[in-house]
């Protein structure tokens, strides 16, 4: 069975009558969706809460930013009912990264809040003392990354013989990662009487050979085109000489009416070097990538959430799933290595129905980068210049050979870097 909503920004208006009070959710659970500032179902809500509650497998595929943690969530929390004390733990949600693991760990506390239900957040970058402690009091919901669960497993910690649903989220990510062999062992150390669901923003194929064996006749959820960019979001890229990018950067920012802003570079030191030049600049900053020590990503997303940093410059670690609401524009400093990385880059701005504007500073070396997302999202992408910036010609620099990796192909294929013919020279 496959469900489509190829309207989703239009659905809440065709179906007015919905709401959650009428998704068939525990008194309790409405009580945290409403204390969490929720008033209506979003498109995936809708179609996910009703096949979730009915216990079956589920692949659900949407925009980011649409809501998917809540469409399991709630259903799954009212599912659960009590928490049994002394009890092993009955739902397992795995998360790619350490952010998003404590995100969703959040949400399920949040919309938990008038229930016993317990909830731990289980991943790496922290001392082990406070999660095994949490886990040895008995906890109904672990959140968990892949290699820190495993720690779990293999020392006796914890087992998931009493897993009854399983959740697997932002599948395509956890593929891009490298996790799917520990995600098969975690899954065959699960119970096969279990419901299981996949969701993620794109569903490629080779998530089908790992849905065959974890999933049972599963439904398929897809609301929006996988592909597409949110249609609330103006993005655009920005042809620059190689040599003038953070000067273009530093304009765009002066030009620009922006609350927050999501900087993106598709290296660590890249960042920390960006970072350095807008503090330089007089801009507050906070950093985002995987060399950054657990406490310094939490404190960069905490001041980036409140106010405290107007700019956040992030590897593509940022990318899924991190939450921070009012981001009005994203700056693609380096375009990203893989097209479905620009989708889900530029849907960190635009959320929940919100406006948004994404840049992307392209060099002449970038033409075949540009040529794939655009062929990947269907569609051309906007060119334009900022007016008054004395822009120095567009000459491509000698022919590299960079790591990338297409779809389809192994990591680390190598190609040529090539001329961008589409803006011209002396633009």
């Amino acid at each position: 069975m496959v469900l489509r909503d190829p309207v989703p920004f239009l659905s809440p208006f065709l179906f007015p009558e919905m709401s959650f009070a009428s998704l068939n959710l525990s008194p309790a659970v409405l009580r945290g969706v409403e204390a969490a500032g929720y008033a209506e179902p979003t498109p995936i809500q809708l179609r996910a809460i009703p096949l979730v509650l009915a216990g079956g497998d589920l692949i659900g595929s949407a925009q980011t930013g649409t809501g998917k943690t809540a469409a399991f969530a709630l259903p799954i929390l009212t599912r659960l009912g009590a928490h049994l004390r002394g009890g092993r733990p009955r739902v397992l949600v795995l998360e790619p990264t350490r952010e998003l693991a404590a995100q969703v760990e959040t949400a399920f506390r949040d919309f938990a809040r008038f229930s016993d239900l317990r909830a731990v957040a289980v991943f790496g970058g922290v001392g082990y003392g406070n999660q095994r402690a949490a886990l040895r009091e008995g906890v109904d919901i672990i959140v968990a990354t892949p290699g820190r669960l495993m720690d779990y497993l293999k020392d006796g910690t914890l087992t998931l013989r009493d897993i009854s649903v399983l959740v697997l989220d932002e599948v395509d990510r956890m593929l891009d990662m490298g996790f799917m062999p520990v995600v098969k062992d975690i899954i065959g150390r699960c119970p096969k009487n279990r419901q299981t669901l996949f969701f993620s923003a794109t569903v490629p194929p080779e998530i089908q050979a790992v849905a065959s064996f974890a999933l049972r006749n599963p439904a398929r959820l897809e609301v929006g085109v996988n592909r597409s960019v949110n249609r609330t979001i103006t993005h655009a890229i920005y042809p620059v000489a190689h040599d003038q990018k953070f000067e273009l950067l530093l304009a765009l920012l002066a030009k620009v009416d922006f609350d927050s802003v999501l900087v993106f570079s598709r290296t660590k030191h890249g960042a920390d070097k960006i970072a350095r030049r807008l503090k330089a600049a007089n801009h507050q900053v906070a950093v985002l990538h995987a060399n950054r020590s657990q406490n310094q990503r939490l404190e960069a997303l905490a001041g980036f959430r409140s106010g405290k940093y107007e700019i956040m410059v992030a590897t593509d670690i940022a990318a899924r799933g991190i939450d921070v609401a009012g981001v009005t524009h994203v700056i693609n400093f380096d375009i990203p290595a893989n097209p479905e990385d620009y989708v889900h880059r530029i849907g960190r701005t635009g959320r929940a129905q919100a406006v948004g504007d994404a840049f992307t500073l392209v060099t002449p070396e970038n033409a075949g980068d540009v040529r794939a997302i655009e062929r990947f999202i269907g569609q051309k992408i906007p060119e334009l210049k900022l007016e008054g910036f004395a822009y120095r010609p567009l000459v491509a620099r000698p022919a590299t050979t960079v790591p990338r990796r297409a779809q389809g192909s192994p990591v680390g294929t190598l190609r040529p870097q090539r001329g961008f013919r589409r803006f011209g020279r002396g633009r």
